[in-house]
């Protein structure tokens, strides 16, 4: 009894204390998605969804007020993250990854549909299985918030509150399937199809060793003498042919003066070399000149880390090759984004608009590259929330726009309204950096944030049916869950394959992508031991933020 009268205390204070309850959720949910079972965890976006159920199951909910709060923050920040590399992707090669997130996204849509009228589950359940199966936080997130807003209107027999409900038990119930079932998936189909993923990525790697060396992440500037008389017996170019690794800056400095030696010139006895570089350069490479003259210094002393962000033409579709950061700009490249993600640095990797260059370098070098690429983005904290505030309303006020045509109201939507409005503020900004500064770790909070804390209303929304819901239709939503996670999978592969002609370590990766799926990306770049399938990735994740945010909507009219 004692026991039982304390859980009851407990529960009674969590009720009492909602802010105590959505945090307490969220950590639980990170707690919960740190869990490994080998390689494979949940993540806090599952994890703060099983909590959520748990607590759901006790009755708690969230007011619709905090959990559209949570939505606006998701939406407008994946638009604003998008939006650099959606329109510029449209210009380029990205046809191709648009064209396989379209496919992916709407072969998941049709079967979806299609369970949803074959098996005659509940209105509304047809979004939760496309969100869930896809793992596809977005579509979950416009569904949801058309029906909050009167957007879709649900069908007699039925409330808007009750189909809200339907989208949240399909989703938490083919989720975990969803999630599991594509990683697996994806480790098997390649050795089903025969396709050697790490030779495959070696074959689309340069051949030169800029990919290999520049992934070390220590850096040191260092200083060393020449003393090895044969190094003084071998030309300038075949030197740094057999020497330079491409990306490390290295400056020869004779009787104090820096100088620039040609293809035929010759190192002397006694020349010191100033070199900016990966630690493993110095102990595998440099040590074979001669000895060190000045004790590891750290980079900070005299240099700076910043982070370029590519805007300008001139280095827009150029290859790191043709650029030459290094010897043109003297600064050492240590790290290449995309979307958020890490992609490869080898000599033949193209930058595009929205990329974003970690440097390391002296003040003015950085400063050189910032003009000749773009903007350089140091270490300021401040956010435009002038920007970002009526960034936000402006999307809620674009979504209220709609024209009725008979029954039928057609308009963006909330999730539309706000997702457009990022796009154009994202793209704004790679145009004018000035305008709508959103620092990276900002953006990375307040995207979580508001997906979590959305999230974490699904959860307690579905907590309190999903019994219920599991005991009369479970395993229909699961084989039907089953249906809309794999169909796409092998649909996208033989469109990519046969179609498209997308190579194949690049379209696991573009499949990922177009799943939004991250966890997914990590097990196919083990596989393949690079990172060349986050090529892929970003190249349809863009596209499928969009395509599946607007199909969360349009899904709840069939």
């Amino acid at each position: 009894m004692e026991e039982i009268s304390t859980f009851t205390k407990i529960i009674e204070l969590l009720r009492a204390q909602p802010v105590l309850t959505l945090f307490l959720i969220i950590g639980m949910g990170y707690l919960i998605g740190a869990i490994r079972i080998g390689s494979f965890s949940l993540g806090p976006v599952a994890g703060v969804l099983f909590a959520g159920l748990f607590l759901g199951h006790f009755g708690f909910r969230m007011d619709a007020g905090a959990q559209s709060v949570g939505f606006a923050l998701f939406i407008f920040s994946v638009g604003y993250q998008a939006g650099p590399r959606f329109f510029d992707v449209l210009r380029t090669d990205g046809l191709k990854y648009f064209l396989l997130a379209l496919v992916i996204a709407a072969t998941g849509f049709a079967v979806a549909t299609t369970a949803t009228q074959l098996l005659s589950l509940a209105p509304g359940t047809s979004a939760g299985l496309l969100a869930g199966g896809l793992t596809s936080s977005p579509t979950l997130a416009a569904a949801q918030e058309a029906l909050r807003s009167g957007q879709v209107m649900p069908p007699e027999g039925i409330s808007a509150d009750a189909m809200i409900g339907n989208v949240a038990t399909g989703y938490a119930i083919t989720y975990i399937f969803g999630l599991t079932g594509l990683i697996a998936i994806l480790k098997l189909l390649p050795q089903v199809l025969g396709i050697d993923l790490e030779r495959e990525a070696k074959a689309l790697e340069s051949d030169d060793e800029t990919g290999a060396a520049s992934q070390q992440a220590n850096v040191s500037a260092r200083i060393y003498k020449v003393t090895n008389e044969e190094m003084t017996k071998i030309p300038g170019q075949q030197l740094s042919e057999q020497y330079w690794d491409k990306t490390s800056v290295v400056k020869l400095r004779r009787h104090g003066e820096i100088l620039k030696p040609g293809p035929e010139d010759f190192l002397q006895l006694g020349d010191e070399l100033l070199i900016l570089a990966p630690v493993a350069f110095f102990t595998e490479t440099v040590a074979k000149f001669g000895e060190e003259i000045s004790p590891e210094t750290s980079t900070a002393q005299y240099t700076e880390t910043a982070q370029i962000v590519v805007i300008n033409k001139k280095a827009v579709g150029k290859s790191l090759e043709e650029l030459d950061i290094a010897r043109k700009f003297g600064v050492l490249l240590t790290r290449v984004s995309r979307m958020r993600m890490e992609v490869p640095r080898t000599a033949d990797f193209k930058l595009r608009k929205g990329d974003i260059l970690t440097v390391v370098g002296l003040h003015d070098n950085v400063d050189l590259l910032g003009e000749e690429f773009g903007h350089v983005e140091r270490e300021i904290a401040e956010t435009d929330m002038v920007t970002f505030a009526f960034g936000i309303a402006f999307g809620v006020v674009v979504g209220l726009i709609a024209i009725n045509v008979g029954q039928l109201s057609i308009g963006l939507g909330s999730a539309g309204g706000l997702l457009a409005s990022g796009l154009a503020i994202g793209y704004l900004r790679s145009i004018y950096p000035t305008f709508g500064r959103l620092p990276d770790a900002a953006r990375w909070i307040l995207m979580e944030f508001g997906l979590l804390l959305f999230m974490a209303g699904v959860g307690l929304r579905a907590g309190g049916d999903i019994i219920k819901t599991f005991a009369t239709a479970g395993p229909v939503l699961v084989l039907a869950g089953i249906c809309v996670t794999i169909i796409p999978i092998f649909v996208g592969y033989f469109f990519g394959r046969k179609v498209l002609k997308i190579h194949p370590v690049l379209l696991f990766g573009g499949i990922t992508g177009a799943m939004t799926s991250g966890a997914s990306l990590s097990v196919v770049t083990k596989a393949a031991n690079s990172s060349v399938p986050s090529l892929g990735y970003t190249g349809a994740y863009a596209f499928a933020n969009v395509l599946l945010t607007v199909a969360g909507s349009i899904i709840l009219f069939f």
